[in-house]
């Protein structure tokens, strides 16, 4: 009886956790916990589980500092049972470094947790392929692209092997395919993979699913990137619909969603529709996540990029900061979204002509990018590129007192100078004459 209420508790903090009721779930998976640990003390596997699936739910709310030591005891825990699953303990100590930026730490966790799975289920196992596809997932986020491709291309070749081309997991790893090859500007790879990921999700879950949802979101964003605004609107609309019909309005992927079509209408100089989605969206995440979430911080930033394509700079400004001083709080000086979020605060002042406060920022930005993503990450090209640009429309620029010198002083110095020089040669003359 009592494991069966353990059952019952974990699935109904599944059941909100999976529509994004992270408040729901909390206090379930709690008790879950709680009950594992007085039902078979602190040396079962189950219990392993308890601690992941809260640490899971923290990591999703950006709760990082709270997961981080369930992810470990989870860990820790498995590593003493020496059971097959602390393969992928490793892997979600691994992703909760990911999403925090600390690639130097989640790297040799990603390959243990390869090496592990190797070992435990031999190189032909639908899990193996799940380890190559989060190392590339790593890599993809650091740039390293020629590393990342060949492992999508292990892991959608095992899936395909192992589960047979109509499976979920052969959809997702076209998709994953796909996403490097947006991401490297290989529209003409990465739109048949997006399409074939997208049928294949309609025809194994139906029309009506949220992976469906995510298939049309993924195949807009490649439009919307190649300027194919009118193939992207109706694409961007259908994935809205469907998450808000099957997750309700009060879900993480209806913000996404908002979020997206409103950069879409940006893109566009659409900037009347794409503000209320926009606000929309950061209300949303505010609600469901509290203000300290990076997505809160992606919100400030994007209604940030709005005003400051209209030339609404002092409206801009204090939405940057926000963003900043809340992604330095979550992650630390050293991530790329701090990185990003200097850049974009330096691109405002540039655009006011603020040159002095912009240079040390776009400085920073690129020294942040070139620790974390490495020289050749096109991130850290951009950074660098913004800078160059910088300095060179800075070059002229000159404060208000030294336009007064420039515009008035330096020509009567001028003329000054000139007389004295004819002066001379005027005397030089009279005394050549005598």
């Amino acid at each position: 009886m009592a494991s069966q209420s353990y059952s019952d508790l974990n699935k109904l903090a599944d059941f909100y956790y999976s529509q994004g009721q992270y408040a729901k779930a909390e206090p379930l998976y709690r008790q879950a916990l709680q009950l594992m640990q007085e039902l078979l003390g602190d040396r079962h596997p189950d219990l392993a589980t308890s601690f992941n699936n809260l640490a899971l739910l923290y990591s999703s709310q950006g709760r990082y500092e709270e997961a981080e030591p369930l992810f470990r005891q989870a860990l820790q825990l498995m590593q003493k049972l020496r059971h097959p699953n602390v393969a992928k303990s490793f892997g979600n100590l691994a992703g909760l470094y990911e999403s925090q930026g600390r690639y130097e730490q989640a790297e040799p966790l990603y390959q243990k947790a390869l090496q592990l799975m190797r070992e435990f289920l031999g190189d032909r196992h639908p899990d193996v392929a799940t380890s190559f596809n989060n190392l590339a997932g790593l890599y993809r986020a650091q740039g390293r692209y020629e590393e990342a491709e060949p492992l999508y291309r292990q892991a959608l070749q095992l899936w395909q092997e192992l589960l047979g081309e109509l499976h979920p997991d052969v959809a997702t790893s076209f998709n994953n395919l796909a996403e490097l090859y947006r991401t490297q500007g290989r529209y003409a790879e990465a739109e048949p993979l997006f399409q074939k990921a997208l049928q294949l999700r309609q025809e194994l879950l139906g029309e009506r699913h949220p992976s469906v949802a995510t298939s049309f979101n993924n195949l807009a964003e490649l439009y919307r990137t190649q300027g194919r605004y009118a193939e992207a609107e109706p694409l961007f609309q259908k994935a809205l619909q469907l998450w808000q019909e099957l997750l309700g309005e009060r879900h993480p992927n209806v913000a996404t969603s908002l979020n997206n079509l409103a950069a879409l209408y940006s893109s566009q100089g659409r900037y009347e529709e794409a503000e209320p989605l926009y606000r929309q969206a950061l209300q949303l995440l505010q609600e469901l996540f509290g203000e300290q979430h990076p997505n809160v911080a992606g919100s400030f930033n994007n209604l940030a990029e709005l005003y400051r394509a209209q030339g609404r700079y002092e409206e801009a400004e204090p939405l940057y900061r926000q963003a900043l001083q809340l992604l330095q709080e979550l992650f630390g000086e050293q991530h790329p979204n701090v990185a990003s979020s200097f850049n974009n605060l330096a691109l405002l002042y540039q655009a006011q002509g603020r040159y002095d406060e912009a240079k040390p920022l776009f400085q920073r930005s690129l020294e942040i990018c070139e620790t974390t993503l490495g020289t050749t990450h096109p991130t850290t090209i951009a950074v660098r590129n913004n800078l160059q640009s910088m300095r060179g429309s800075s070059s002229p620029s000159l404060r208000p007192w030294q336009w007064v010198i420039a515009i008035v002083l330096l020509p009567i110095w001028f003329l000054i100078t000139l007389l004295v020089w004819l002066g001379q040669r005027i005397q030089q003359w009279i005394r050549g004459r005598k």
